[in-house]
C-alpha cells in the first residue's frame, strides 16, 4: 500500500505489485505534466477551442423567485461539448496519455457521459478506445452507447455482479492489469488508487476556478454555499476545489438516498483505495440503485470521505422522486433540462434557498444536461 495520495485515513493505493509499478510511472508523469507550462497551455487551449470553456455562471432568476429565498446560480457544465463536466478530465488525461506514448485507451462509464467524453477525446487524438459499461446501464443509456460507437469506440458490456458502474470499474481495472504495457486507463471519477483522485481533481478544478472569479465579478462576494451531486465525486470535488480554503463557503455534496455512501458508509477498501463505502452484512460492497446511473456507486472519492470526516464538507441525501421533481421544475422555470444526476443538487438547493436570506448566494454545479435522460423519464412517466 502506497502512502501517497492519502487524505487523512482515506485514499492510498491498494493494488497488486505489477499495477503498483504502472501507477508509480503514471504518478511521475502526471507530476511532470502539471508543472509543465506547455502542457497546461495546451490543456487550456483545447478546453477553450474544443470544449467551449469558459462556460457561463447563470443566475436562475425564475427559480430563485419561486423559492423566495437565496439567489441560485447555475455553473453551466451542461453547455460543454458532449454535455457534461466529464470532458474536462477526459481532455486532461488524453493529453497525458499522448505525452506518455499510449496507443490504447480504456475507460468505465455509468451514465455514459464519461464514455462519450473519452470516446470524443480519443477520436480527436486518433487513439483506440474501449469503454466498459454495466449491462443495465447499457439498456437505460442506449443513446449514449450509440454515441460512443458513433465516435469510433468499442463498448464492452459487463454482466458480472449487478451489471452497473462498480462492475464496469472492476472490468476496466482487470483490463489494465492485463494490458498495462500499451494501455492508458482514463478513469472518469475522483476514485481509484493514487494518482487518479488527485489527477481528476486537478483537471476538474477548472469548474471552481471559473465560478469563483465569475461570482466575484457578478456579485462582489463569495457564495454562502456551493452544491453539487456526488456519485464517485468528480464534479463535486471540481466544484468545491477553489472554495475549500474559504471558511465562509459551505460545500455540500448531494447523494441519492438509494446510494448514501457518505451518509451511511464505513471506511473500507474498494477498487484499490480506501473510502467511505456501503457494505453488506458480509463486508462486501452493497448493491446500489439510483434513477441517475452516474450516481450508482457504493463508494465515494477519498477526498470527499476526508472532508466529511473532517467536518469541512456537508453531505446530504435526496430521493429519486425529489430529483425528478427538480428535473421538471428547472425545465419549466428556466428552460434548462438538467441531467438526473444534477437534478439531485438542484433539488437540495431549492430547499436550502428557502432557509437562507435573499442576499445569500448558492452556486449549483449543473454537471450535465438532461438530453440523455429524457427517454428514461418519459418511460417512467408513461410506461415503456
Amino acid at each position: 500500500m502506497s502512502e501517497q495520495g492519502l487524505f487523512g485515513q482515506f485514499g492510498g493505493s491498494y493494488v497488486p505489485e505489477d499495477l503498483e509499478n504502472v501507477l508509480k510511472i503514471l504518478t511521475e508523469e502526471f507530476e511532470k505534466a502539471k508543472n509543465d507550462p506547455a502542457f497546461i497551455q495546451e490543456f487550456k487551449e483545447v478546453l477553450a477551442e474544443f470544449v467551449g470553456r469558459e462556460n457561463p455562471l447563470t443566475y436562475a432568476k425564475n427559480l430563485s423567485q419561486k423559492q423566495n429565498g437565496a439567489k441560485i446560480y447555475l455553473k453551466r457544465e451542461d453547455l460543454n461539448h458532449t454535455g457534461a463536466h466529464k470532458i474536462n478530465n477526459a481532455i486532461g488525461q488524453i493529453l497525458l496519455a499522448k505525452r506518455m506514448g499510449a496507443k490504447r485507451v480504456i475507460a468505465e462509464t455509468g451514465a455514459g457521459q464519461h464514455g462519450v467524453a473519452t470516446a470524443t477525446a480519443c477520436a480527436m487524438f486518433g487513439m483506440d478506445c474501449t469503454i466498459y459499461m454495466g449491462k443495465h446501464d447499457i439498456k437505460r443509456q442506449a443513446l449514449n452507447v450509440f454515441r460512443i460507437e458513433l465516435l469510433g469506440a468499442k463498448v464492452k458490456s459487463v454482466d458480472a455482479g449487478q451489471g452497473r458502474l462498480k462492475d464496469a470499474v472492476d472490468a476496466a481495472l482487470g483490463d489494465l492489469i492485463e494490458n498495462y504495457q500499451n494501455t492508458f486507463y482514463l478513469l472518469g471519477s475522483a476514485v481509484g488508487p493514487h494518482p487518479f483522485p488527485t489527477m481528476v481533481k486537478f483537471f476538474q478544478s477548472v469548474i471552481s476556478e471559473e465560478s469563483k472569479h465569475q461570482i466575484l465579478e457578478k456579485e462582489g462576494k463569495l457564495p454562502a454555499a456551493v452544491v453539487a451531486c456526488a456519485g464517485g465525486g468528480s464534479n463535486a470535488i471540481g466544484a468545491f476545489s477553489h472554495y475549500l480554503e474559504e471558511d465562509s463557503v459551505r460545500t455540500i455534496g448531494v447523494e441519492p438516498s438509494e446510494a448514501p455512501s457518505l451518509t451511511e458508509g464505513v471506511p473500507a477498501v474498494i477498487h484499490g483505495f480506501k473510502c467511505l463505502t456501503l457494505l453488506d452484512e458480509e463486508g462486501n460492497p452493497k448493491p446500489t440503485y439510483s434513477i441517475a446511473a452516474g450516481l450508482d456507486y457504493p463508494g465515494i472519492g477519498p477526498e470527499h470521505s476526508y472532508l466529511k470526516e473532517a467536518g469541512r464538507g456537508e453531505y446530504v441525501t435526496v430521493t429519486g422522486e425529489e430529483a425528478l421533481h427538480a428535473f421538471k421544475v428547472l425545465s419549466e422555470t428556466e428552460g434548462i433540462i438538467p441531467a438526473l444526476e444534477s437534478a439531485h443538487a438542484v433539488a437540495y438547493a431549492m430547499e436550502l434557498a428557502k432557509e437562507l436570506d435573499k442576499e445569500d448566494i448558492i452556486i449549483v454545479n449543473l454537471s450535465g444536461r438532461g438530453d440523455k435522460d429524457v427517454q428514461q423519464v418519459f418511460e417512467m412517466e408513461h410506461g415503456s
